[in-house]
């Protein structure tokens, strides 16, 4: 199988997925979108790391991830300009989002980003400790640790919401 078969299968299966991880890290579609299509715009333009990653979904996944956290950076500097007033706010608006899902993005964004990241991984995308672990490249306990922050600061951050706004596994940890 050639290289750029084997992106396009890639695509297929884990698109989605991708989007749906890096959505919960940064709550923002558009921007998701645009970090996992930078990700498979890299594997095309240098396909041979990627053909042989062992895991290809993790090799994506941090590819996307570390291109998330460069436009999590740049958009800190730019609300901080917009806060400032230099460069005039405009109003953002979420369609077709419940209003749970909203207040726990909206908390998930509270979080310092390596906690978000372990817990938007973790519960999100469904990955075991080892695995969040091996995405991340940190031990397996700064990853546990992160996560136990994470449960305990969006309990608190929930705590005025209902109880349903929290995932079932985020609730019972």
């Amino acid at each position: 199988m050639d290289a750029e078969e084997a992106v396009r299968q890639a695509y297929e299966a884990y698109y989605r997925r991708l989007v749906t991880q890096i959505f919960g890290l940064v709550g923002d579609l558009a921007e998701a979108e645009d970090a996992v299509h930078e990700a498979f715009a890299r594997v095309l333009a240098s396909p041979g790391s990627f053909v042989r990653a062992d895991d290809a979904e993790r090799w994506l996944r941090v590819v996307a991830l570390n291109v998330a956290r460069s436009r999590y950076r740049r958009r800190w500097l730019f609300d901080r300009l917009i806060r400032s007033g230099r460069i005039p706010a405009s109003p953002a608006a979420v369609p077709g989002l419940s209003a749970d899902r909203v207040a726990l993005l909206a908390a998930l964004r509270r979080l310092a980003p390596p906690t978000r990241e372990a817990v938007v991984l973790h519960y999100l995308a469904d990955l075991s400790v080892a695995e969040v672990a091996a995405t991340l490249e940190v031990p397996v306990g700064t990853v546990k640790a992160r996560l136990a922050r994470g449960r305990a600061s969006l309990a608190r951050l929930l705590a005025d919401d209902e109880p349903a706004a929290l995932p079932e596994e985020i609730r019972h940890a």
